[in-house]
């Protein structure tokens, strides 16, 4: 037992003193520096990079074993030495563990690699500097791994390396690393600061923990620094988890994964959080896809465009991605935030590399969209103060960057339901719809009566916002619509709009380059029918208007009753087409400029409230010395009013007005400022025979016209609006009176005769009194009693 004991201090002393003999002799005689050449050599082979080492190769012995290289720099194939390195380190150094060498196994105690820098470059075209390399790296892939499988999949007994290579890297150290990517297909450049990463126990066959964190700045335009532009955004990123490598198979797996980002965006003061959770992250570089298992992304948001509070978000989701296809797919996606937000579906991700595009289905759960719209300063003050509290949709997705679609859209707005399609541009210079609802109140949605609506609300929106922030105030938002392509279909079953109740609406408008059209316009409208077609031409300024109406016939009573005209002065069935046109980009400027005509008529209409033939023949049986047994209506029918509307500048012009009554006819002409409002009609009535007068008159009668002149202001005092046209009525009756003269030329006249008319006439002269004025009624009284003499 001794012997054994003392053989073997004596081998371990003489393996002591051959370890101590090999340390001194590679210390004294072996120069690290010699291995230069060979490195540089092995570096331009396996990768194709010219390697500099400017610093010198160090040697540390025990308690490891390791080598040092200060100040490396290595540049791509077709650089040149004066330019800046693609990759450069202060410092590296890597050690293996001094004691399980002695058991013929190499275990690497640490890695360590400072002032790493990087500089990546894309051009125009799309291309990066750092594919040679990859290219080059490809080529020798398959020796890399061959050399790494067994590390990977632990000691092969069959396999005899006469070391066993346990690659359980104690300690991976990446310190102040610096990245540079300057992308001039994007113009921006990013810079990765202050990059530190670390990982302890590092094997590649099983999972260890490792840490990453650096700060990120995005510069929009490669000139920054010559234009001494500050950065658009800075984040703070830091990134956590443990790392399964799986050299061999190739695939990597990050479980238990945290990354947590604390940006800056240019302008802002406050900061965002945004933070990202995974269960298992796994990339397979033989297969080129990536999974996320049980992603969770949130966001503390604060901006000013967000309201005072900070807004906080979340988003559940899993990821499956290609890299090779460049595809990705969410699924299970789950939004949730303040005030009932509730996103749900899937999306589909393509070209992710170059032109991302998306595909997918998304539902919101019913939601009030009033706190949203007041929290992002673009609540408008509507009519209806629970407007907008009731919104849920779902839809079929598609589209990219610059485009959306919602093929499929089933909304449902404050009760009411539409189906269909809804596309156009993020920035706002393309839209198109083709929907169909059941009903819209749109009176709910326009500002309350006593607030005027400046439409200001509407220019925060997205994309609108930023392309006519600085549009001036006007009817409609000119600069807009002039690079808009509008293409939209509407279909209501019913519409509420400035009271009105419109039914089977049906709506398309067109345009594009500056032109747009109302193609169409055509509704139910109080029994009755609506349509109408027209033009918005914002080539030229002002902008002009076309429109061509079409009333067929609308029950006139209830339309003036909808307007607040209750009881309804008016019945009857009105209808009217015409051609208008006016330009400007104000109400005002509307009116002014209106030109066109408009052809109009009511019938089977009636005026409730007065009889105008009971009156008329009463009074002419009175002159005949006889009376009226029957009974009236309280109405003055009448088979149609007629008048064809000549506009010019504003002003609408009738020579035509006709109205006609059984046996009586009311003719005039007249005008209308649409400015001022004011309104001049000149209007007479007359007896006329036929069939179906209400009465018989003497045919002398007939040729007295009884004229009535209004005029006003349309909101002015209607009691004030007409009267008896004395000096037309009087002029009339002098004309006739001198035509009575002429043809009793030579005629004996009995005084006993003119002695009954005259009682006649003073037996009605108290109602017509009562009916035009005690003044006018004596120049009427006075110049029938004459006529009859």
């Amino acid at each position: 037992m001794k012997r054994l004991l003392r053989t073997l201090l004596a081998a371990i002393g003489v393996l002591g003193l051959v370890m101590v003999g090999a340390v001194v002799y590679v210390t004294t005689f072996f120069d690290p520096d010699d291995l230069k050449p060979r490195l540089v050599e092995v570096v331009r082979e396996h990768s194709g990079l010219e390697l500099s080492l400017d610093g010198a190769l160090s040697w540390s012995f025990y308690p490891r074993l390791g080598v040092a290289v200060e100040k490396a720099e290595a540049r791509l194939p077709d650089q040149a030495e004066d330019s800046t390195p693609f990759a450069a380190f202060s410092h590296a150094e890597v050690s293996l563990a001094f004691t399980p060498l002695l058991r013929g196994e190499i275990a690497i105690d640490g890695l360590t690699l400072d002032g790493l820098y990087l500089d990546l470059k894309r051009d125009a075209q799309g291309e990066g500097n750092w594919e040679v390399l990859l290219e080059r790296l490809g080529e020798s892939s398959e020796e890399a791994e061959a050399a790494l499988a067994p590390a990977s999949a632990g000691p092969d007994p069959d396999i005899d390396t006469g070391l066993s290579v346990a690659l359980n890297v104690a300690s991976v150290q990446v310190r102040d690393g610096e990245v540079r990517f300057r992308d001039a297909l994007g113009d921006r450049e990013l810079l990765f600061e202050n990059v530190q990463v670390s990982g302890s126990n590092v094997n590649p066959g099983r999972a260890f923990p490792a840490t990453a964190s650096f700060r990120l700045t995005e510069h929009e335009g490669l000139d920054w620094r010559e234009q001494e532009r500050e950065a658009r955004l800075v984040s703070e990123v830091s990134l956590k988890g443990r790392v399964s490598l799986g050299l061999a198979e190739g695939r990597h797996v990050l479980e238990g994964l945290s990354l947590e980002t604390v940006n800056r965006l240019v302008g802002l003061e406050s900061e965002q959080k945004v933070n990202l959770k995974g269960a298992e992250l796994v990339v397979n570089v033989g297969e080129g896809s990536l999974q996320l298992e049980e992603g969770q992304l949130d966001a503390s948001l604060q901006h000013p465009r967000l309201g005072e509070k900070v807004v906080p978000l979340s988003l559940a989701f899993t990821l499956d991605a290609d890299l090779d296809e460049q595809s990705a797919r969410l699924r299970d996606l789950a939004l949730t935030g303040p005030d009932s937000l509730a996103l749900s579906g899937n999306l589909n991700l393509s070209r992710l590399a170059e032109a991302p595009a998306y595909t997918g289905q998304l539902r919101v759960a019913p939601l009030s969209l009033r706190p949203w719209l007041a929290r992002l300063d673009m609540m408008p003050e509507m009519a209806d103060g629970e407007a907008l509290s009731d919104v849920a949709l779902t839809s079929p997705v598609s589209g990219d960057l610059e485009r959306f679609e919602l093929a499929g859209l089933t909304l449902v707005l404050d009760g009411s339901t539409f189906t269909g399609r809804l596309a156009g541009q993020y920035d706002g210079e393309q839209l198109a719809a083709d929907l169909q609802g059941d009903r819209l109140d749109l009176d709910g949605y326009l500002p309350p009566p006593g607030v005027e609506d400046d439409g200001a609300w509407l220019w925060r929106l997205p994309g609108i916002r930023r392309a006519h922030a600085a549009e001036s105030e006007g009817l409609v938002p000119t600069e807009w619509l002039s690079t808009l392509a509008l293409d939209a279909h509407l279909a209501l079953g019913e519409l509420r709009l400035a009271g009105l109740d419109f039914q089977d609406v049906d709506l398309t408008l067109e345009g594009r380059d500056g032109r747009h059209r109302l193609v169409a316009f055509e509704s139910r409208f109080h029994d009755g029918r609506l349509s109408a077609d027209g033009a918005l031409d914002l080539r030229e300024t002002p902008p002009r208007w076309q429109l061509a109406p079409k009333v067929e016939r609308v029950r006139l009573e209830s339309l003036l009753e909808a307007l607040g005209n209750e009881p309804a002065p008016l019945s009857g069935r009105f209808s009217g087409e015409g051609e208008l046109a006016t330009r400007g980009n104000t109400l005002m400027e509307l009116r002014r400029h209106l030109g066109g005509n408009l052809a109009t008529r009511i019938e089977e209409g009636a005026i409730p409230g007065v009889n105008v033939s009971r009156e008329l023949c009463t009074t002419a049986a009175a002159l005949e010395g006889e009376q009226l047994d029957r009974e009236w209506r309280d109405e003055t029918r009448f088979e149609r009013i007629r008048a064809t509307l000549t506009l010019d500048e504003g002003t609408a012009r009738s020579d035509d007005l006709l109205v006609t009554l059984p046996g009586m006819e009311v003719g005039g002409k007249g005008q209308l400022d649409l400015v001022s409002e004011q309104f001049d009609l000149r209007a007479a009535l007359r007896l006329v025979n036929a069939e179906n007068a209400p009465c018989e008159v003497n045919r002398r009668l007939e040729r007295v016209p009884l004229p009535v002149r209004c005029e006003g202001q349309l909101d002015g005092d209607r009691g004030e609006w007409c009267r008896l046209d004395r000096q037309a009525f009087q002029g009339t009756l002098a004309e006739l009176l001198r035509d009575e003269a002429s043809q009793r030329a030579g005629e004996e006249v009995e005084k006993r005769a003119g002695e009954e008319v005259e009682k006649r006439l003073e037996g009605a002269a108290e109602k017509i009194d009562e009916r035009l004025g005690e003044e006018a009624g004596k120049e009427l009284r006075d110049a029938l009693k004459g006529l009859f003499d």
